[in-house]
């Protein structure tokens, strides 16, 4: 029972110190703008990934990891006005 205890709490520590780990009220929309964040921030730190983005659009790796950075600030667009009260319908039916 006590390992169980341990294991929860950990958890519970991990999702309160990173953001992208998530947690049990996380939307749909917040889940996919982390995991695109995450995706380019990567993307960003591996210089190998940047020249094979860059060669295969024949771009240069400037402009793909500029391109990456301003991606970074909407990922996902807007966030739907509707999404967090079709939740909310959902959990009082």
């Amino acid at each position: 029972m006590t390992e169980r205890f341990n294991i929860h709490s950990q958890l519970e520590h991990l999702q309160m110190k990173y953001v992208g780990t998530g947690h049990p009220d996380i939307t749909r929309y917040e889940w996919v703008v982390n995991h695109h964040r995450d995706s380019a921030a990567s993307y960003i730190g591996h210089h190998h990934m940047l020249l094979m983005f860059g060669t295969a659009e024949n771009e240069s790796v400037g402009r793909v990891k500029q391109r990456l950075l301003a991606q970074m600030v909407a990922p996902c667009g807007k966030e739907p006005k509707g999404a967090d009260e079709e939740d909310d319908e959902d959990e009082l039916e």
